[in-house]
C-alpha cells in the first residue's frame, strides 16, 4: 500500500496494449495494418530507453479491443489513452514523449467515437 494515498503501488508505471487481432473473412482488422511491426518497435524503444521492467513499462499483445475503425491502435494504461500509429516514427514519438515523459502525444489520438 502506499502511505500517501493508501492504495496498492502498481506493478508497471504504464502498460502499453497492442491490438494484433486478425479477423477471418477479411474483415478490417488491426493485424493488416502492420500492428506486429508497431508492437515490435516499441518494445525495442522502451528496452533500449531502458524504460521496461518493474516499476517501469510493459509492452503487451492484445486481442480485439473493439477499435478497429481507427487501427491499428494501441492503449496505455493507467490513463486510458487510445492512440493509433502508421509507422515507426510514431511509435518512437509514443515511447519518448508518453511512456518516457508522461505527455500524450495528442496527434496521435484516437478520436472517441471511432469503435469498429
Amino acid at each position: 500500500m502506499n502511505a500517501t494515498t493508501n492504495s496498492p503501488k502498481s506493478y508497471y508505471t504504464r502498460h502499453i496494449f497492442f491490438c494484433l487481432n486478425e479477423r477471418k473473412a477479411g474483415e478490417e482488422c488491426c493485424a493488416q495494418q502492420h500492428a506486429q511491426e508497431g508492437f515490435d518497435r516499441c518494445k525495442q524503444r522502451v528496452k533500449e530507453a531502458g524504460l521496461s521492467g518493474p516499476g517501469q513499462v510493459r509492452v503487451n499483445k492484445a486481442g480485439c479491443l473493439d477499435r478497429c475503425a481507427a487501427g491499428p491502435v494501441a492503449v496505455v494504461y493507467p490513463e486510458g489513452v487510445w492512440y493509433t500509429y502508421v509507422d515507426s516514427t510514431d511509435i518512437d514519438e509514443i515511447v519518448d514523449s508518453h511512456l518516457k515523459n508522461g505527455k500524450v502525444v495528442e496527434r496521435l489520438l484516437v478520436p472517441e467515437h471511432l469503435g469498429r
